[in-house]
C-alpha cells in the first residue's frame, strides 16, 4: 500500500511541523504501541519560523515521524501565519479524510492564543462534517466517509480536560521526537536568534506540564484532551474504578 492509499486509525492535525510533537506525541506513541495506525497532517511548512528554513523543517519532520513510528505524514502547504477556514483549506483536508479514513482526529482547541492553531481547530471540525456529504467536492471522485471523532489537545488554562491520557512510558520518545527539530529548539552552539521555544527552559516546561497533568490521574506523565460531544460509556464502573488521583 502506497502512502497515498494508507488507511489510518488516528490522525493528528496541527498547524506547523513540531506542533503535534509538542502536544500529542506521547498519545500517538501509546496508540501505536496498542496496534493502531497513526498519522500526522501538518497544515503549513512553518515558513514563518524565526529559525531554520522550510526545507530543514521538512527533513526534521520526517525524522520526528520515524521516532514516533507514524504510518503517514502529509502536509497541506497552507500559508504559515495565514491559516484560515477557507474553501481551499477545507477542501484540501476533506480530501485527506476521504483518502485515509481516520476514525479519530486529534487537533488543537479553538481557545488557543495562536491564530493558526485556533483556525486549524475550526478547519478540522468543518471539514470533518463536510467529508460526510456526498455532493461536497464531487469532482475529486473520492467517496464520503463517516465523521470521525475529534479530541482537542489543550493549551489554554481556561478549558478543563475531558480526560487525560497516561503517557508515562513514552516521555523519553516524545522528547526525542521534539528534539528532532534541532533548528527550532534548544541548541547551545546555535548562532540563530533566540526565541521563546529555543530556550532551554522551554523543553523543561514541556516535561513539567506532562507531570502536572499526570498528577491529576495519579501517574507520572499525562496529555490532556477536551471533547465537545458527549462520550458514550459502555461500562461506567470499569471507567470510574480505574486508578486515578483520589485527592481530586
Amino acid at each position: 500500500m502506497s502512502p497515498s492509499e494508507t488507511q489510518i486509525d488516528v490522525l493528528a492535525v496541527f498547524s506547523h511541523p513540531d506542533d503535534a510533537e509538542l502536544s500529542v506525541a506521547g498519545t500517538l506513541l501509546k496508540l501505536k504501541s496498542l496496534g493502531y495506525r497513526t498519522g500526522v497532517c501538518d497544515l503549513t511548512r512553518g515558513e514563518m519560523g524565526t529559525r531554520g528554513t522550510p526545507e530543514i523543517r521538512a527533513e526534521e519532520a520526517l525524522e520526528a515521524a520515524r521516532i514516533m513510528k507514524l504510518d503517514l505524514r502529509v502536509n497541506l502547504d497552507q500559508p504559515d501565519g495565514h491559516v484560515w477556514p477557507s474553501e481551499t483549506a477545507r477542501t484540501a483536508f476533506v480530501r485527506v479524510l476521504r483518502t485515509h479514513k481516520p476514525k479519530v482526529l486529534m487537533t488543537t482547541h479553538e481557545d488557543d492564543p495562536h491564530p493558526d492553531h485556533a483556525n486549524t481547530s475550526i478547519i478540522v471540525r468543518q471539514a470533518a462534517r463536510l467529508a460526510t456529504m456526498g455532493r461536497y467536492d464531487e469532482e475529486s471522485g473520492l467517496a464520503p466517509v463517516p465523521m470521525p471523532a475529534i479530541m482537542h489537545s489543550l493549551f489554554s488554562r481556561r478549558i478543563v480536560p475531558s480526560f487525560v491520557v497516561d503517557v508515562s512510558d513514552f516521555v523519553d520518545e516524545k522528547m526525542f521526537a521534539i528534539s528532532a527539530y534541532a533548528s527550532q529548539f534548544y541548541r547551545p552552539n546555535s548562532k540563530e536568534p533566540e526565541t521563546r521555544i529555543s530556550a532551554r527552559r522551554f523543553l523543561e516546561e514541556i516535561e513539567v506540564r506532562m507531570g502536572y497533568f499526570g498528577s491529576l490521574i495519579g501517574v507520572t506523565a499525562g496529555e490532556p484532551f477536551y471533547v465537545r460531544e458527549a462520550l458514550n460509556v459502555e461500562d461506567p464502573l470499569a471507567l470510574l474504578t480505574r486508578p486515578m488521583n483520589i485527592y481530586s
